[in-house]
């Protein structure tokens, strides 16, 4: 991930917190629409994905901040209990496998966490 600020980006949390939590929601604009996202540190990594689940396109988490399975291998869906690999988002068990959640660009800043949006929203 790059040490870089960009104007067009937006502050999520610290990455003390998200070290502290493993997992931070958050939600961002897109294309003058609020989303809502949420972000991942995995061993030394920070991944973020749209918190939308590609099956009946529901929020993932079962409480705020909360989108890991409970030994915390994977995210999961908390209304029908799909899997998802946390390094890419792809889902490898329930009803939507096969099928991806969507990443999201993160930086860390001056020890903060970053998402920026997709190029084709600047």
């Amino acid at each position: 991930m790059a040490d870089e600020c960009l104007d067009r980006c937006q502050e999520i949390c610290s990455l003390n917190r998200l070290k502290a939590q493993n997992t931070v929601g958050f939600s961002y604009m897109l294309g003058g629409d609020e989303q809502s996202a949420f972000v991942v540190y995995k061993r030394g990594e920070i991944y973020a994905y749209q918190n939308h689940c590609p099956h009946l396109g529901m929020e993932l988490n079962w409480q705020p901040d909360q989108f890991l399975s409970f030994d915390n291998h994977s995210i999961q869906c908390s209304l029908h209990g799909a899997l998802f690999r946390i390094e890419d988002g792809f889902c490898y068990s329930g009803p939507c496998c096969g099928e991806s959640l969507n990443r999201l660009k993160v930086v860390i800043c001056e020890g903060n966490v970053i998402i920026c949006p997709p190029d084709d929203q600047q």
